[in-house]
């Protein structure tokens, strides 16, 4: 039974990381169960829980790859302990989505089946759910024995489509107001240029990812620029040149979604430059050791 509870390690004692991640995944869903017994779910409630579990399904999906970039950058290697958990509740909060569409249409099977068939995001948003669903099911690790750690990681790297087809379906449901969407997809484009610069070899040290949030956000500048101009007409220039306002009238309520994707950005390269001398001074002293263990094996 040990094994099951969610504040415990792998050696069976209590992580505070892991308490205080399992009580934060649960703020959403406590939330909206108290705003629906009181009554502050709006003339909708069942189409506005909907809403409301689908963006925390995709703000935690944001969350889970963010785990293995940030153990990187900050040295803190206790958060791969927590990347599981955050991936069963994005599916679990996946599912609730879908299972509240289904009671919002009156659990009529013919009518779900037919609404998803006739609209694309909703086809979209299904896809993604079962690539979810899949990865939920290989996410033990009697799955991981079973698949070959290598088959199962080319297995999970979906997630990244997955990713990308549930911030389409956000985008495309969202209709006008693509704030939220073009916020989230800034913050994917960001963490995914954490994981593939390395692998073309560059160095993410303090000035690299300076750089890096400074061009994750004028990329999701441009593209929430393209959106607005391809669905709804409306002037590129205009729509790019709004988010000069927040340093016209000194306005911060002018900030878009390309200025916090950099801000954000800038947060991880201070962080790594405030985490980085300690990392080197446990590298020295390790280093010391290792080189006191060799004079006296000497």
């Amino acid at each position: 039974m040990k094994a099951w509870l969610p504040w415990l390690d792998r050696q069976g004692r209590f992580s505070g990381l892991r308490a205080a991640t399992f009580a934060l995944v649960l703020v959403p869903a406590l939330w909206l169960a108290f705003d629906a017994w009181t009554g502050q779910l709006g003339s909708k409630p069942w189409t506005r829980a909907v809403h409301d579990t689908g963006t925390w399904a995709l703000r935690l999906l944001l969350v889970t790859l963010a785990v293995s970039p940030l153990r990187r950058l900050l040295d803190w290697s206790k958060l791969i302990g927590i990347r599981r958990m955050l991936g069963l509740s994005v599916l679990a909060y996946a599912l609730a989505h879908l299972a509240l569409y289904c009671i919002d249409l009156g659990f009529d099977a013919g009518l779900i089946v037919s609404e998803i068939v006739k609209r694309f995001y909703l086809v979209v948003g299904i896809t993604g759910l079962t690539g979810l669903v899949a990865l939920g099911a290989t996410s033990t690790d009697g799955m991981i024995r079973r698949l070959g750690s290598a088959r199962w990681q080319q297995l999970h790297n979906v997630v990244y489509a997955i990713a990308a087809l549930g911030l389409l379906h956000f985008a495309l449901q969202s209709k006008i107001d693509v704030t939220q969407p073009a916020l989230m997809t800034g913050l994917f484009g960001l963490l995914m240029l954490y994981r593939l610069l390395p692998r073309f070899g560059v160095m993410l040290d303090t000035p690299r990812l300076v750089l890096t949030a400074l061009a994750a956000g004028l990329l999701t500048a441009l593209c929430e620029t393209a959106w607005y101009a391809l669905a709804t007409g409306a002037s590129a220039w205009l729509v790019f040149q709004a988010n000069a306002d927040v340093v016209v009238y000194g306005d911060l309520e002018a900030l878009r979604p390309g200025h916090w994707v950099a801000l954000a950005g800038l947060l991880v390269a201070f962080a790594h430059y405030w985490r980085a001398p300690a990392a080197r001074q446990v590298e020295r002293r390790a280093r010391r050791r290792e080189g006191l263990s060799a004079q006296t094996g000497a």
